[in-house]
């Protein structure tokens, strides 16, 4: 079983996030991701999205942008159908972890 990670908000709601394996098929659905770094503590928050088809892979240029600058990073998401409740989630997260990816950004989407 793959192994999840759970990520709080600043609203104190836990949100359940479990890696993405790049080569796998992804659904076609819509999604929160978070672009963390890896540690023995768990995952630090660079960037938190929201994307309307996971398939697309429109997180990879933020993955991509996340490796150049901080080294070996990872892609955990979260399944969510609705899109008002993936906003506030990533705002909810954002807010908590402020992650430097998503400073000065406006609302991130992917």
């Amino acid at each position: 079983m793959t192994r999840q990670y759970e990520l709080a908000g600043k609203s104190g709601a836990r949100y359940r996030y479990t890696p993405l394996e790049e080569a796998r098929f992804l659904p076609p659905a819509g999604a929160n991701f978070v672009i963390a770094k890896m540690t023995k503590e768990g995952p630090t928050v660079v960037y938190a999205g929201e994307t309307d088809n996971l398939a697309n892979q429109t997180w990879r240029v933020a993955l991509e942008k996340a490796r150049a600058a901080y080294g070996e990073a990872a892609v955990l998401t979260r399944l969510n159908v609705t899109r008002a409740v993936r906003e506030a989630e990533r705002s909810d997260l954002i807010e908590e972890h402020q992650p430097p990816m998503n400073q000065g950004s406006g609302r991130p989407r992917a």
